[in-house]
């Protein structure tokens, strides 16, 4: 079996798919984003999937594709944000190089703004960005070998940082 060389974890603006793309050229592999393959699978952006079939649907098909790459991507892999909610999800990167890419909300707002169409972001998306890492954070931590804190860091800082961790837990 195939397994990726990292995995990315991290909230909306942590810059997974960023630094995701700098550690893939520096370890001369290729990168893979698991919300792009859910897009190109169901034909339409993640917000569109979220109204038409709802979160549920978008979470079955998130499970699928995080399966999918784990076991046929040997690259850098970034997954969703919420990935980590399932618990199939979690028992697949128990034993790989997972990367938790930790972000401060004032830094997250900087990088995707919080008008973006996310939609767990759409009403008051301060405090639902709070509930949601309330929620996520302890499974992030559960699922990573690593945790690199990216306040005010570059994305080439956050790599180099993340490539460091990857040598010492090697």
């Amino acid at each position: 079996m195939t397994a990726p060389v990292v995995v990315l974890v991290g909230p909306p603006g942590a810059g997974k798919s960023t630094v995701g793309r700098l550690l893939a050229d520096r370890l001369g592999v290729g990168f893979r984003d698991t919300d792009a393959d859910i897009e190109q699978l169901a034909g339409k952006p993640i917000p569109e999937i979220f109204i038409d079939e709802g979160e549920p649907h978008f979470r079955e098909l998130e499970v699928r594709a995080v399966r999918a790459a784990a076991e046929t991507h040997d690259g850098v892999l970034a997954l969703g944000g919420g990935a980590v909610l399932a618990e199939a999800t979690r028992t697949l990167l128990a034993g790989l190089k997972v990367v938790y890419l930790e972000v401060a909300l004032g830094d997250a707002v900087k990088r995707v703004g919080l008008d973006a169409p996310r939609p767990l972001l759409a009403v008051n998306p301060r405090a639902a960005w709070r509930e949601l890492m309330e929620a996520r954070r302890p499974l992030y931590l559960e699922v990573a070998t690593a945790v690199i804190d990216t306040e005010g860091r570059t994305p080439e800082q956050v790599a180099d940082a993340a490539l460091e961790a990857l040598e010492k837990n090697a």
